[in-house]
């Protein structure tokens, strides 16, 4: 079965990403498969979130290997909780997945 299907994507590798949209705001989103999640955000439509569409730049600054699907959303969640300047942080170290749990204080289990 190939892991990017539909079937696979609930048991399958979570990563999280962060987009750079228009000048200076960043998109935070979770994925089984980075290149195909971009190539949807730019095509501005479709599976495309509303908020990436009508973006003239969309770079990707950073994608991290989660694991699990929940694990991935918790950390979503909370990166779109901070503040612009903790997201930069988060960017700039490219954080590695045990430095942006903590970071977080998002534990593994829950």
């Amino acid at each position: 079965m190939d892991p990017r299907s539909n079937d696979c994507k609930r048991g399958g590798t979570w990563y999280l990403y962060m987009l750079i949209c228009g000048e200076d705001t960043l998109y935070t989103g979770i994925t089984t498969d980075v290149d195909r999640r971009l190539r949807e955000h730019r095509a501005g439509r479709g599976r495309g979130a509303k908020y990436t569409r009508g973006c003239h730049r969309l770079e990707l600054v950073y994608s991290i290997e989660i694991g699990g699907r929940g694990l991935a959303a918790r950390i979503e969640h909370r990166i779109k909780r901070l503040r612009k300047a903790d997201k930069q942080i988060v960017v700039s170290r490219g954080f590695s997945r045990k430095d942006l749990l903590g970071f977080l204080g998002v534990s593994e289990g829950g």
